[in-house]
């Protein structure tokens, strides 16, 4: 544990030297500053008002950009270090491949998921002050809905770079896994929907195996309990898992299924050639 953890400590000082995360941090906090700026704690959109308005404007940007800055700084991890050889100095030193895969993604989650929370404390803080009703209930669920996106998206960019050969086939791999995920959004239901040949139970699974899809939906719950934007897909996952147990799958499916990628990296991180 002890190896784990100075090597968390390691990314975590690299991470905040690196210009990435500099431009990271500006990206989420000026999202909140620039939503406060234009007043929309004071607009209201489907009844709700104030941060409740915030929030769920935050989130749905957040799961636009989130995930892109996840796997592009991540993806190099792994695959830059073979590049700069300090494997060969990792053979050398009393570090386990265990602890350093590990605690690169003890880092690294650390290091993604602080500055998304902190713009959303902050959030909560300018409230508190200006006297703004804080939904205590959605800010506690969004926080945790971010936590998964993270670790799933990380445990992605972890077996990407630990597949690639090189780092620019790491980043070409990452930004394909990202926009096929985007693409995909809500597109194969639709599809599937419009040509009838399969059973709706079937054609929502399949939608509901992307992340991102998951990610906005369980958004779109939270102050639409009813799914009334999604239409007749709305009938299926209410009927299946109800309004809380969608809820609970969209933070445990993601985040499982984050794990199982990392897991699967470090077996061919493992097994594989270091130098």
């Amino acid at each position: 544990m002890k190896q784990l953890w100075l090597t968390a400590k390691l990314d975590i000082v690299e991470s905040l030297r690196a210009r990435w995360f500099q431009i990271y941090t500006l990206v989420f906090g000026g999202i909140v500053a620039a939503l406060f700026l234009f007043g929309l704690t004071e607009s209201r959109v489907l009844g709700f008002i104030g941060l409740s308005r915030l929030l769920v404007t935050y989130i749905q940007l957040t799961m636009a950009i989130l995930p892109i800055f996840v796997l592009i700084t991540t993806v190099r991890s792994v695959a830059g270090d073979r590049e700069a050889g300090v494997f060969e100095y990792l053979l050398s030193l009393p570090v386990s491949l265990a602890a350093w895969f590990w605690g690169k993604i003890a880092g690294r989650y650390l290091v993604i998921f602080t500055p998304v929370f902190l713009a959303m404390l902050a959030a909560v803080l300018i409230a508190l002050v200006r006297e703004i009703e804080v939904p205590w209930a959605m800010f506690g669920y969004y926080t945790a809905l971010l936590a998964a996106m993270a670790a799933c998206f990380l445990g992605f960019g972890m077996l990407i770079s630990a597949v690639a050969r090189t780092t620019d086939m790491a980043q070409g791999a990452a930004f394909l896994v990202w926009l096929t995920l985007l693409l995909f959004l809500d597109l194969i239901l639709l599809g599937v929907m419009i040509q009838g040949q399969v059973a709706p139970e079937v054609a929502v699974g399949i939608a509901l195996a992307n992340p991102l899809q998951v990610f906005r939906t369980a958004a779109l719950a939270l102050f639409d309990p009813q799914l009334i934007v999604l239409g007749p897909s709305a009938f299926v996952i209410l009927d299946n898992f109800g309004q809380r147990g969608y809820l609970a799958f969209a933070l445990a499916y993601p985040t499982l299924l984050g794990a199982a990628a990392a897991a699967l990296g470090y077996l061919i991180f493992r097994r594989g050639d270091l130098p």
